[in-house]
């Protein structure tokens, strides 16, 4: 599991990052939600956790943000405010969410781990005449089980959980290679090993912009 913590307190930022590491939840924190923009165009989380009292913006601003950009990643609210009106604006902008501080560790652990679990992909996907069993890791094809490496695995799955969409190469490599410096011969060479397997035409390459998946057909 990823998680993204925007928090301007570093204290509590650091304590919650060592908290989450102790649970092996990987945590991507930044206390300066400038940054924001730019980490969701090549990064993919599970669980956003977000502070409304922010040095540069409103937290509420942040949730309309990146819910106007499509991005469908469940928020969890951290804040300090505890009022009704608050909450209910909130989830009128998008959050999925909200826990008060102080709060349990523990409680936090809990809620995100239940968020995560909403935005799993469905277990058995079509793609033509292709079956993909998510939860298995088994590709069938003309009724014959074909093999993918894990590295492969990562990559199909990247690309479901953003279908329809297009796939920048840095997310690619972020996701899939945890950004080691991987030339783009390689990130080729795993689409094509992809495409080797899926009808025609379901991979597109956009040049210079990334990959995108299409003709899902959920069971």
């Amino acid at each position: 599991m990823k998680i993204l913590l925007i928090e301007d307190d570093k204290a509590l930022g650091e304590s919650i990052q060592e908290y989450f590491k102790l649970h092996n939840i990987e945590t991507v924190w930044i206390h300066d939600e400038r940054k924001l923009p730019n980490l969701l165009k090549v990064y993919e989380f599970d669980v956003i956790v977000l502070d409304l009292m922010l040095k540069f913006s409103h937290g509420e601003d942040l949730i309309t943000f990146i819910r106007g950009n499509k991005i469908n990643t469940p928020i969890l609210i951290l804040t300090a405010k505890t009022e009704l009106s608050s909450k209910e604006e909130c989830f009128l902008r998008g959050a999925d969410d909200y826990l008060s501080k102080p709060f349990e560790p523990k409680e936090l652990l809990l809620r995100v781990r239940a968020l995560s679990k909403r935005v799993q992909i469905e277990s058995i996907l079509n793609i033509g005449d292709v079956t993909i069993n998510i939860d298995a890791k088994t590709i069938w094809k003309n009724n014959r089980e074909i093999k993918l490496s894990k590295t492969a695995w990562d990559l199909l799955t990247l690309l479901i959980k953003r279908k329809g969409e297009i796939v920048s190469s840095e997310t690619i490599l972020n996701y899939v290679w945890g950004g080691k410096a991987v030339g783009d011969e390689v990130v080729r060479a795993y689409i094509k090993e992809l495409r080797k397997i899926l009808p025609h035409d379901s991979i597109k390459t956009y040049k210079g912009r990334g990959y995108r998946l299409d003709n899902i057909k959920e069971n």
